[in-house]
């Protein structure tokens, strides 16, 4: 019997990331799930992809604890406002604050790095440029530029005893079409968390940009948005 191709998939517990979870499960792939507690303001995050995991099923899942509020310079790790009630002309015509300097450059890093110690060569990752093309880190550029370094930057690479691949199969889709990828592929949205803000109980703000991205993303794929929010 052929054992299965090994893959870290990072999970973050929102729609892409658990959807890529689900993707690579169906074409096959041993998966090892890697979440980061990097000093986000909130833990549902983290809750939800713990739920992700254990519901889709994966070989292991490990939280990698990291602490870029040393650092600050964004919404999600310092004491800067969420935005709230922009339209998604407004999402588009900047990079906003919830953007985490470097965040996918050192989330990438991380799963690069467990993969030369599982013998795995192919990373998931649950970007997208189409929705919310205002992160940089999410580019199909950066995502390129990212596998050549890792197969310049490992020992595996250099000996030629690994080829590395970044996968990101929702990179070109719209929020509609990953929730119709997810729902096809099994996943239960109602144990994905999007919001940036959520109340202390846990309901979604409704007025983040992740939020509101989420509902239009139900609403186009004409799917129950199963989301509790706080607010309408």
């Amino acid at each position: 019997m052929v054992s299965p191709k090994k893959a870290v998939v990072l999970v973050s517990g929102g729609i892409d990331s658990s959807t890529v979870l689900a993707l690579a499960l169906k074409q096959g792939y041993e998966t090892h799930a890697l979440s980061f507690d990097y000093g986000q303001r909130h833990r549902q995050e983290l809750e939800a992809a713990r739920r992700v995991v254990a519901a889709l099923g994966a070989a292991s899942h490990v939280v990698a604890r990291i602490d870029l509020r040393a650092f600050g310079g964004s919404a999600l790790t310092a004491d800067i406002d969420v935005p709230k009630g922009r339209t998604i002309e407004e999402m588009a015509s900047e990079i906003p604050t919830t953007y985490v300097p470097a965040r996918n450059t050192i989330f990438l890093s991380f799963a690069l790095g467990w993969c030369e110690v599982l013998r795995a060569e192919d990373i998931f990752v649950g970007v997208n440029a189409i929705d919310f093309s205002g992160y940089p880190d999410c580019r199909p550029a950066f995502l390129e530029a990212f596998e050549r370094l890792a197969n310049l930057a490992t020992k595996a690479g250099v000996e030629g005893r690994a080829h590395y691949r970044i996968h990101a199969p929702l990179v070109q889709m719209t929020k509609a079409q990953i929730i119709r990828a997810g729902h096809e592929a099994g996943v239960d949205f109602s144990l994905t968390h999007s919001c940036y803000d959520p109340a202390p109980a846990g309901l979604a703000c409704g007025a983040c940009d992740s939020c509101i991205l989420r509902r239009k993303g139900f609403q186009d794929a004409g799917l129950p948005d199963p989301t509790r929010y706080a607010h309408g």
